[in-house]
């Protein structure tokens, strides 16, 4: 009986964190291990809940993609779907789609946090660390710093003129 009431009370502690947020099969039971005498009850739990639908990887990472990538790049996403255990294999899917938009994200990342072009390469190298940290590539960030935006009130183009950390 013992046994029975430990994986009902797993099942209705793990049903009160799915109820809250998606979790990822991994996430999950790392949460419920700590609970659990047996990990053989906690996967046999999760299993059950990935078969009736209540639990899912691809949903979770649907959710996260959704969430972050208007904020981060492809890296920092990446790097935190693997950091929740999720499948390679739907990282890669999921970075395919964050990739799409990359620049465009990128550039209004950077427009809401500095709004003035650098103007020595010291400011250069402060914003390519910014949009670094926030997980996008060289290439996006060379992009972002050295071309033309378009300025949202206004009918004109604003040259950026930037310095590349290889200039002197």
């Amino acid at each position: 009986m013992a046994k029975a009431q430990l994986v009902k009370s797993l099942r209705q502690r793990a049903l009160e964190y799915l109820s809250k947020r998606e979790y990822s099969y991994a996430e999950l039971g790392q949460k419920l291990k700590t609970y659990a005498e047996e990990t053989d009850n906690v996967q046999a739990l999760l299993d059950d809940f990935k078969q009736r639908g209540w639990l899912s990887d691809a949903r979770f990472t649907e959710q996260i993609v959704h969430a972050r990538k208007a904020k981060f790049g492809s890296a920092k996403v990446a790097q935190e779907l693997r950091e929740k255990g999720v499948d390679d294999t739907l990282i890669a899917d999921a970075i395919g789609r964050v990739k799409v938009d990359e620049l465009d994200n990128a550039k209004a990342v950077w427009r809401k946090k500095f709004k003035a072009v650098p103007s020595n390469r010291n400011e250069w190298a402060k914003q390519a660390r910014f949009l670094q940290s926030r997980g996008f590539g060289f290439d996006i960030i060379k992009n972002v710093l050295n071309s033309k935006f378009e300025d949202d009130n206004s009918c004109h183009t604003v040259t950026l003129h930037c310095y590349s950390p290889m200039q002197a």
